[in-house]
């Protein structure tokens, strides 16, 4: 029997990396997976698992760039003639679900992880929300990777409550805790590099730097903090996107040495597994995949209470959940855990033992097979 052809289209190839990449692997068994993002002058990776593609893909709106990728796209659609068209990353949705749409695609999934409407206001706010509609009304199939998203989405009128699903509990992939779990040896080495005593209490933050990451709020804390606990360090890891290495220094630059940043990592278990807190006060998140890895490497985190987070964080078990934007709250719920040691590590045991039981990576990969299964069987369009 002919194999099925699924193909995954996302704007930039480290999405591939980060989130498709178990996906991939687990689906070519069964299926042709076929890869299409935006690489540049990158190598179009070659792993004999799936096919890769390369289109120019801008992250940004570009009304000419962006007629020129759909063409291509419906061009690729065209020839391969894909079973399945799946898209993360806005842009891609857009895109991919239109040719899908035109190329008669049967099967077009997207899969949503955030909604960068959310920190809009006005004009903006309103045309990337009807972006988000429409990729919703051109998709065959909608997921959401968090039930708290799935439950935005339809409140916001984005799409049906009969349209659009989650995989297991949430997660766009899971978390392999092999790989991110506690290891008192890369917690030494990372601090004797870092140069942080091995007493010393460590809060980490780790993701893209700007400010829907409440990183000014984050600042605000680290100084109000530092009047309580004089020798706490902070761990800042992740490309800097709006300045704010900088920001950060001058509201909080009297730490000195117990201010680290450290940009892109290919490592984050490292940096995981070297903290005591793991920070996030994001004004937006689809889900929060890096508390899930914090949580596996058994470090509790104090995160916003925002749609996606009360998902990864279960509050007062496996972390804290604070209001976004407020800094005080940050202070507060993070002195919390810096006061009772003994308390922050039963808590990190907690959320390694949660994060385990409901978003293992085997349990999330296996369920977005389980999906396709299910749809393709079926041959269900809508």
């Amino acid at each position: 029997m002919k194999r099925k052809k699924i193909c995954f289209v996302t704007t930039v190839p480290m999405a591939v990396n980060a989130f498709l990449r178990p996906h991939i692997e687990r689906l070519a068994d069964d299926y042709d997976v076929f890869v299409i993002s935006s690489y540049g002058d990158e190598p179009v990776p070659q792993d004999g698992r799936a096919t890769y593609l390369n289109v120019a893909l801008a992250r940004e709106i570009s009304p000419v760039a962006d007629v020129l990728s759909l063409l291509c796209l419906l061009r690729l659609f065209y020839t391969h003639r894909f079973n399945v068209v799946h898209s993360v990353t806005p842009k891609a949705g857009l895109l991919a679900m239109l040719a899908g749409f035109l190329a008669r695609v049967p099967v077009r999934v997207h899969w949503f992880t955030g909604q960068v409407w959310v920190t809009r206001q006005g004009l903006g706010r309103a045309v990337l929300k009807s972006a988000d509609r429409l990729i919703a009304a051109l998709a065959s199939h909608l997921l959401a990777d968090s039930p708290s998203q799935r439950d935005f989405l339809i409140e916001e009128g984005v799409c049906g409550a009969d349209t659009v699903d989650v995989i297991g509990d949430g997660s766009i992939c899971g978390v392999d805790g092999e790989r991110f779990k506690p290891d008192a040896q890369t917690r030494l080495r990372i601090r004797a590099e870092l140069g942080i005593p091995e007493d010393a209490q460590l809060v980490l933050f780790l993701g893209r730097l700007n400010v829907d990451k409440g990183l000014r709020e984050m600042a605000e804390a680290i100084v109000q903090l530092d009047e309580r606990f004089d020798s706490v360090h902070w761990l800042i890891v992740g490309p800097d996107e709006g300045g704010m290495v900088e920001h950060i220094r001058s509201v909080a630059g009297r730490l000195d040495n117990r201010l680290h940043f450290q940009g892109f990592t290919r490592e984050p278990e490292s940096c995981m597994t070297a903290a005591d807190i793991f920070c996030l006060p994001s004004y937006r998140e689809g889900f929060g995949s890096s508390v899930l890895e914090a949580a596996a490497a058994g470090v509790p985190s104090v995160a916003s209470r925002i749609y996606g987070l009360t998902d990864a964080v279960e509050d007062g078990v496996s972390g804290v959940l604070v209001p976004a934007g407020d800094a005080s709250a940050l202070a507060a719920a993070l002195a919390t855990l810096l006061s009772d040691r003994q308390a922050c590590r039963a808590m990190g045991q907690a959320a390694r033992t949660r994060a385990l039981e409901r978003f293992s990576r085997a349990r999330i990969v296996e369920g977005l097979h389980d999906f396709y299964s299910r749809v393709l069987r079926s041959g269900s369009e809508r």
